[in-house]
C-alpha cells in the first residue's frame, strides 16, 4: 500500500509520477498472494488425497494379510516367507543375530544373554536415554540399569561400528502352568554389516561375554557355602551346598606374617590367575593345591580369608563327616563353581583317613559272621561316612577334578607328620605353608593394625622375647587389643611385655619338668636293666648247681 506522505498535494503531474506506479504495484501483491493461497490449497488438497490413498492401501494390505494368515496353507507361507528372506537378503547388507534371555527345554536362563546384558548394562548407562532399573541380589551394586525395551545401543570393536536392540515378544499360545512366568519372551539382537562377520562371530562374541562375566564378577558378593548332609539332598528345591555371604575382613595387608613370606604366597596366587594357557599347555588341570600347617592360633583361617578377597573366590567348606561316601564326594565337586576355593579344615580331625586300611581286615573277619539284616542296617547307618583316602585322592586330583577351572584347594592341619604321605604329596597339596609362632616382622604387623604404631621404645624388648618364646599371633594380637577407651598403646605393648615372660617362664618350667621327667624314666630304664642282668645271672648260677647245664 501507498502512505499519505508520498502524494501530499494530488495534481495531474503527481497522478503519472506517483499514484499510477503505486496502483501497479499494490496489484501485484494481491496477485501474489492469490497464487500462494491457490498453492496452498492444491497442497492441502494433494496431501489429503494422498493420506486417503495411503489409507485404503494399508487396509487393503491388512485385509491381503490377514486373509494369507488364515486361509494360506502353514507350509507355503514357510516357503514364502524362506524366499522372501532370500530376496530381502540381496538388497538388505546387514546381518542380525538373536540372544534369547531362555534357552534349552527347562527354560534355563541364558548364560549368553546375561554376561552381554551385563556388558551393555556397564555401557548403556552413559549413551542410552531410556533406562530400566533393577534389583540384583548378591551384587555389590544393588541397582543395575540397562536398556529399556526397544531402545538401541551403539557398540565400536577394532573399528567396526554394530548395534544391539532389547526386545520382547509376547507368544499368541497362552500356556498354563503350576508356576507361571512372565509370558514377555525377552531378547537381544545385534545388528553389523556382513563383510564384518568372520570378525563379529570369531571374536567380538567372544569379546562381549568375557567382559561381561569379568564385570559380573568384579561386582558379585562373595560367598561361603557349606555342604548339606547326604541324606537330605533328596527333595524338592533340596540343594547339596547352603551359603552366605563372605564378609572376613582378612587381607594380605592384615595378615600377620613375614612380608617376603606373604609376597610369595601372592606372586603364586597371581601366577595361577594368569595360568589358564600354561596350564593348558602342559596338560595339567587348571588348579591349585595348597596344605596350611601350625599350631593352633597361627592364622590358617585367616589366609584362606586373605586369598579368597585377594582372588575374589567364593569359599566351599567341605565338611567330611557330612559326607556318606566316594560317590556323593564326587556329586559336591560337580556342583562348585569355577573361580572358588575349596576348603577341608583340621584334615586330621575329620575322618580317619589313616585307620582305614587296619580296619579292613576285621571288617573282612565280621563279615563272615551271619547278621540279622535290620541291624546290620542300624549299623550301617551309625558308621557315619564311608569316605576313603582313594575317594579324597579321586576328589583332589583325579579325573573329576578338571569338571571346571581355576580352582584352588586348601587343606589345613595342626599336625602334618599325622597325614598320609600320598594325601600331601606335591602336584596334589603343590604349595606347603607353614603357619608358624609370631615373629617380630609379624608383630610389626599387628602392632600397625591394632595400635597405629609403627615404632616404639619398647620394640627391642619385644623382639628379644619373642625370639625366646614361642606365643602365636592370635594372642600376640589378643594382648594388642585396647581392653578399654582409655587405653593406649604403650599399655597395650607393657600387656604383651608380661604376657611373653610368663609365657617364656612357663615355657621354662615345662621344659625343666620335662627334663626331670626324662631323667627319671632314664634312671628306672638303668635300674630295670640292672635288675634285669642280675636276675639273668641268679638264673644261670640255679641252673649251675642243678648240673642243667649242657
Amino acid at each position: 500500500m501507498c502512505s499519505k506522505s508520498e502524494f501530499p498535494f494530488v495534481t495531474f503531474e503527481s497522478i503519472n509520477t506517483t499514484l499510477i506506479p503505486c496502483i501497479i504495484k499494490h496489484r501485484k501483491q494481491t496477485t501474489e498472494t492469490n497464487r500462494n493461497i491457490f498453492v496452498i490449497d492444491s497442497v492441502e488438497k494433494m496431501m489429503g488425497e494422498v493420506w486417503s490413498q495411503l489409507g485404503s492401501l494399508m487396509a487393503s494390505i491388512m485385509f491381503v494379510y490377514a486373509m494369507y494368515e488364515q486361509f494360506f496353507p502353514r507350509h507355503l507361507r514357510i516357503h514364502a516367507t524362506k524366499y522372501t528372506q532370500k530376496f530381502t537378503a540381496v538388497f538388505y547388507p546387514y546381518i542380525q543375530i538373536s540372544f534369547s534371555e531362555f534357552s534349552g527345554e527347562r527354560l534355563k536362563k541364558s548364560e549368553a544373554y546375561t554376561a552381554i546384558r551385563t556388558y551393555l548394562s556397564a555401557n548403556s548407562s552413559q549413551r542410552v536415554r531410556r533406562l530400566k532399573a533393577e534389583e540384583v541380589k548378591d551384587s555389590q551394586n544393588p541397582l543395575i540399569f540397562s536398556m529399556e525395551d526397544n531402545e538401541e545401543i551403539t557398540d565400536e570393536f577394532q573399528g567396526v561400528q554394530l548395534w544391539w536392540r532389547a526386545s520382547y515378544k509376547v507368544p499368541k499360545t497362552q500356556s498354563f502352568s503350576f508356576y507361571p512366568t512372565s509370558e514377555e519372551k525377552r531378547f537381544l539382537t545385534l545388528t553389523f554389516h556382513k563383510r564384518h562377520r568372520d570378525l563379529v562371530t570369531a571374536s567380538y562374541i567372544q569379546h562381549v561375554m568375557k567382559q561381561g562375566r569379568d564385570i559380573a564378577v568384579q561386582n558379585r558378593t562373595l560367598k561361603l557355602y557349606t555342604n548339606n548332609p547326604s541324606k537330605d539332598w533328596s527333595g524338592y528345591k533340596q540343594t547339596k551346598w547352603s551359603h552366605v555371604n563372605f564378609e572376613h575382613p582378612s587381607t594380605f595387608q592384615t595378615l600377620a606374617m613375614d612380608p617376603k613370606k606373604k609376597e610369595e604366597i601372592v606372586d603364586d596366587l597371581d601366577r595361577f590367575k594368569a595360568g589358564k594357557e600354561y596350564y593348558a599347555k602342559v596338560g595339567k588341570a587348571w588348579k591349585r593345591g595348597y596344605l596350611l600347617y601350625g599350631p593352633p592360633g597361627t592364622g590358617k583361617s585367616s589366609m584362606i580369608a586373605a586369598m579368597a578377597n585377594y582372588m575374589n573366590y567364593d569359599v566351599y567348606d567341605l565338611e567330611l563327616t557330612a559326607v556318606k561316601e566316594n560317590t556323593d564326594l564326587r556329586k559336591l565337586l560337580i556342583e562348585t563353581s569355577s573361580k572358588s576355593i575349596i576348603v577341608i579344615e583340621d584334615i586330621d580331625c575329620s575322618i580317619d583317613l589313616t585307620g582305614q586300611r587296619k580296619k579292613k581286615k576285621e571288617k573282612d573277619e565280621d563279615e563272615e559272621k551271619p547278621k540279622n539284616p535290620e541291624k546290620k542296617a542300624e549299623e550301617e547307618e551309625k558308621k557315619g561316612s564311608k569316605v576313603t583316602l582313594s575317594g579324597l585322592l579321586n576328589f583332589i586330583d583325579g579325573i573329576w577334578s578338571a569338571c571346571g577351572g581355576e580352582r584352588i584347594i586348601i587343606f589345613t592341619t595342626n599336625f602334618v607328620d599325622k597325614l598320609d604321605p600320598a594325601l600331601i604329596r606335591r602336584g596334589r597339596m603343590d604349595k606347603h605353608i607353614e603357619m608358624s609362632y609370631c615373629g617380630y616382622e609379624a608383630f610389626k604387623v599387628l602392632a600397625k593394625n591394632y595400635l597405629g604404631v609403627e615404632s616404639h621404645t619398647l620394640f627391642p624388648t619385644i623382639e628379644k622375647l619373642l625370639g625366646e618364646t614361642n606365643m602365636p599371633p592370635a594372642d600376640v594380637a589378643e594382648n594388642l587389643m585396647p581392653k578399654s577407651i582409655v587405653a593406649d598403646s604403650e599399655l597395650c605393648l607393657k600387656s604383651l611385655i608380661e604376657s611373653l615372660e610368663e609365657a617364656k617362664k612357663k615355657a621354662e618350667e615345662e621344659a625343666e619338668k620335662k627334663a626331670k621327667e626324662d631323667e627319671e624314666a632314664r634312671l628306672k630304664e638303668e635300674l630295670a636293666k640292672e635288675e634285669k642282668v642280675e636276675a639273668n645271672g641268679k638264673s644261670g648260677e640255679e641252673v649251675k648247681e642243678n648240673g642243667s647245664v649242657h
